[in-house]
């Protein structure tokens, strides 16, 4: 069973940084494939990045693409979520999640983890 926490939101003006990271236990961290998601006030969780479980291959949602990027540390059981130039509608509970597959290249579903932390917040003021 993965464990996953995530850490580093909080209160930026717009154009601002934040990095958010993700401390996974109690499972084969450097095998899954990894991604981070948003869900904002009366919004659907949606997809922000993934990485493959090799850190080889990224992915993004078109509305990031640039301004964020996503890395991890296999060693330290971490992925990290680096965001530049933070925009208001950026705002949201941004979530980790793990594959249980293993080997897999950056997934965009979250029906494909199995494994989600519980959220830290992001806010982007104007």
């Amino acid at each position: 069973q993965v464990q996953l926490v995530e850490s580093g939101g909080g209160l930026v003006q717009a154009g601002g940084s934040l990095r958010l990271s993700c401390a996974a236990s109690g499972g084969t961290f450097s095998f899954r494939a990894m991604g981070w998601f948003r869900q904002a006030p009366g919004k659907e969780r949606e997809f922000v990045a993934s990485i493959s479980w090799s850190g080889g291959s990224t992915a993004y949602t078109d509305s990031v693409k640039v301004r964020f990027t996503i890395s991890r540390d296999n060693a330290a059981n971490t992925v990290y979520l680096q965001m530049n130039s933070l925009k208001p509608e950026d705002t949201a509970v941004y979530y980790c999640a793990a594959t249980e597959e293993y080997y897999s290249g950056p997934k965009r579903k979250g029906s494909e983890y199995n494994y989600w932390g519980q959220g830290t917040q992001v806010t982007v003021s104007s």
